[in-house]
């Protein structure tokens, strides 16, 4: 299983209904909206790269009002 975080950029003002939507796409398993440079945090999970690959290009990125994601992959050290 691989694990990662999300970070988003949205427009302004999209940021609670970018996260409401996300968290409703199967292999979310955390959207919130935050404070900072990024609008919404994601925690997604799949079972290999390329999956998560086709999950936030496919579907994440797909959500209308965001403008840039950052893919972070979780390791285990």
């Amino acid at each position: 299983m691989v694990q990662a975080y999300i970070l988003i950029q949205t427009e302004v003002g999209k940021a609670a209904s970018v996260a409401q939507e996300i968290s409703r796409i199967s292999g979310v398993t955390q959207a919130e909206d935050v404070t900072g440079p990024y609008d919404v945090i994601v925690r997604a999970e799949a079972h290999n790269v390329d999956e998560l690959g086709k999950l936030v290009v496919a579907q994440i990125q797909g959500v209308e009002g965001i403008t840039r994601t950052l893919t972070c992959p979780i390791v285990h050290i």
